[in-house]
């Protein structure tokens, strides 16, 4: 009680428990999942752990960790992504659950397999050819040959294999990373899968793997245990790339996921003030939740810039500032707000925003990167 008690009445919305049928948190402010690349070897270490545990002692409801990457040879291109798989890994995440508990935190791992955004010949496994649905990169050029069913269920067994691990190291939900361009989004973007089997051809069939992994986490973890599934419509390098071109194919998109078992849908924008659709005034967010029925989360650029911080003193109202936040979800447009730089940069940035102690702020640079501050 003694931090609702010193919240502002302001910022009240964001320090309201949330509670689902499978997931209850002491605040909405979710952190976003954020590549750092400090794990040697793939084996997050106790810098890892403390860094997670410095979030959840200072009032983030929910943390998304990093993306992990799941039990394929090229499911990534970079030796310090954390694993999850093998024993030393997933003992390291074990360390990490047990340190955000301890401080009152949530956390569940973001699953990934990076697919053809890999370069291949990248480490830690150079001689795995990059995989994707039809082997073509971001731009649509052919780099390697599509990937074969035999591939795709051995794809799927692997993230169920995480998944199962997760719940079993006693993680609170997953997150699957669907979203940016990544294996899972090129199975649903057109640009990226142009496969002429039941895995591609139209928007329903390039759900289906989507579905099918959601479907495999589903069954390996049962039924009351959280899986979330991030989603966006932009890609790296394409901000204007679409999956579903107005309401009607977003709810084509997303009806065979939610039937697959998807309790909450984290939808990545580059910024969460802007509308998805013509003629609403919805984010992606708002109409995933509209469409659905299910919590979302929003993400993108929120308390990241001077906007951000100095609407607060009354100094501004562009358009990412707080209010335009807090009354959207107060309005119920979206159930969680995700939140990424300005919590990298600053592990008290939540316990800052709910006491009110605004001068404290630290504004985000590139020297974040750096370190696990």
């Amino acid at each position: 009680m003694g931090n609702q008690e010193k919240t502002t009445a302001s910022v009240k919305p964001l320090f309201t428990p949330f509670v689902s049928d499978k997931l209850a948190l002491s605040s909405r402010i979710v952190m976003a999942p954020m590549t750092r690349s400090f794990s040697p070897g793939g084996v997050p270490g106790p810098n890892v752990a403390a860094y997670y545990r410095r979030r959840a002692e200072n009032g983030v409801g929910l943390i998304v960790t990093e993306g992990t990457v799941i039990n394929e040879p090229a499911s990534t291109g970079d030796p310090n992504v954390p694993n999850f798989y093998g024993e030393q890994a997933l003992a390291g995440w074990a360390h990490v659950v047990q340190e955000v508990h301890a401080a009152g935190g949530k956390i569940v791992p973001q699953l990934w397999h990076v697919g053809m955004t890999r370069n291949n010949g990248s480490l830690p496994f150079p001689d795995a050819p990059s995989i994707g649905p039809s082997g073509l990169n971001l731009a649509g050029e052919q780099v390697n040959e599509p990937i074969s069913r035999e591939k795709i269920g051995e794809l799927i067994q692997a993230f169920a294999q995480a998944a199962a691990d997760a719940k079993r190291i006693g993680f609170d939900g997953i997150e699957l990373h669907g979203a940016h361009g990544y294996l899972i989004d090129q199975f649903l973007w057109e640009q990226t899968n142009q496969r002429t089997d039941e895995y591609g051809g139209n928007l329903v069939n390039r759900t289906r793997f989507a579905a099918e992994v959601v479907s495999a986490c589903r069954e390996a973890v049962g039924p009351d245990f959280p899986i979330i599934l991030r989603l966006s419509q932009w890609k790296s390098g394409s901000y204007d790339a679409k999956l579903a071109a107005n309401p009607d194919e977003l709810l084509q998109l997303l009806t065979p996921l939610v039937e697959a078992g998807v309790d909450i849908f984290h939808c990545s924008t580059r910024r969460f003030w802007e509308p998805e659709f013509a003629g609403s005034p919805l984010n992606f967010a708002g109409w995933v939740k509209k469409l659905t029925g299910k919590p979302v989360i929003t993400v993108g650029s929120v308390g990241l810039d001077s906007e951000f911080i100095n609407s607060f003193r009354g100094e501004s109202a562009g358009t990412s500032d707080i209010d335009t936040l807090l009354s959207r979800l107060e309005a119920e447009e979206f159930d969680l707000v995700a939140v990424g730089r300005a919590l990298l940069v600053d592990p008290a940035w939540a316990a800052k925003i709910r006491d009110g102690r605004l001068d404290e702020l630290v504004p985000f640079t590139a020297e974040a990167f750096r370190t696990l501050s």
